[in-house]
């Protein structure tokens, strides 16, 4: 993929404030249990792992032509839950819908990565143009006080041994989707509790792994995570500093929800978009 032509289209890579995109909320479940974690459906909440409606894959075509009406500006189809995008196949069947309707528009998934390496060869096949990992750890004892544990082939797993997991994954399959020209983006939730002086340490490793820019997403304080404080812009600021020795810093970040749709920071399409499927407050638990 080239690079400049993603970030001529991608608000998420450097695209100018015309550039807009649609997030499909196809994936409801998910294979680990990250302690801020708080999915949800509903139309209240401006966050990721919130939607007001999950559809099905073959519902997708039809949102992409309605959001195009609403959003000229639509350069970018992504996928980013509520739940990981592949913890099941419907990501994988609905960009396969979408490629064939849409060849302009750039596909764009999210994961937390676990399932990455076994995924790989399918999101390359179908053309996935750029890939973000959630990485928030490169140690298992720290990523451990992040993740409660994991569900991997049928199994539970827990504490570091999920962590060990998890953290091999992500690399692995980060190295495997850059090494066929993928443009690979990694967030991570800072919690200044936990991972704030390792930020460097995860910078530099998914770096030489081969992503190309590095996010970091301040904690929302909420779930297990809750008695955590929030980054204030000095502390975000000092971490994108000490990653970007490493790896080119993302710094505009809006957050956001897994159905969001419209050009990030100027316009949110969402609401016309899915009117038919609004949700005024509803939660789910874990997958």
């Amino acid at each position: 993929m080239d690079i400049e032509r993603v970030r001529e289209l991608h608000p998420c890579f450097g695209a100018r404030q015309n550039r807009g995109r649609i997030h499909l909320p196809v994936c409801p479940g998910c294979n680990i249990a990250c302690r801020f974690c708080d999915r949800a459906i509903n139309d209240v909440d401006v966050r990721p792992g919130v939607a007001r409606c999950v559809i099905e894959p073959e519902e997708a075509v039809d949102y992409v032509e309605k959001a195009r009406r609403f959003c000229p500006e639509l350069s970018v189809v992504g996928i980013a839950g509520p739940g990981d995008t592949l913890a099941t196949d419907r990501a994988i069947e609905t960009f396969r819908a979408i490629g064939d309707r849409f060849p302009d528009l750039l596909k764009c998934m999210s994961t937390n990565g676990l399932l990455l390496p076994e995924k790989a060869d399918a999101l390359i096949d179908l053309g996935l143009d750029t890939l973000t990992v959630t990485v928030n750890a490169v140690d298992p004892v720290i990523e451990a006080r992040i993740n409660r544990g994991i569900l991997y082939h049928g199994k539970h797993y827990e504490g570091e041994e999920a962590a060990e997991i998890l953290i091999r994954n992500q690399l692995a399959g980060i190295r495997k989707m850059a090494a066929a020209g993928v443009v690979i983006k990694v967030n991570t939730v800072l919690i200044l509790e936990i991972n704030r002086f390792h930020i460097k340490e995860v910078a530099k490793a998914v770096a030489e792994a081969g992503a190309t820019m590095y996010n970091i997403i301040p904690l929302i304080p909420q779930a297990e995570l809750a008695w955590c404080a929030i980054p204030t812009c000095a502390e975000i600021e000092r971490a994108r500093a000490e990653a970007s020795k490493y790896i080119d810093v993302f710094r505009h970040c809006q957050r956001c929800r897994a159905d969001a749709v419209g050009v990030p920071g100027r316009t949110e399409c969402g609401r016309q978009v899915w009117q038919d499927r609004l949700r005024v407050r509803e939660t789910f638990s874990h997958g």
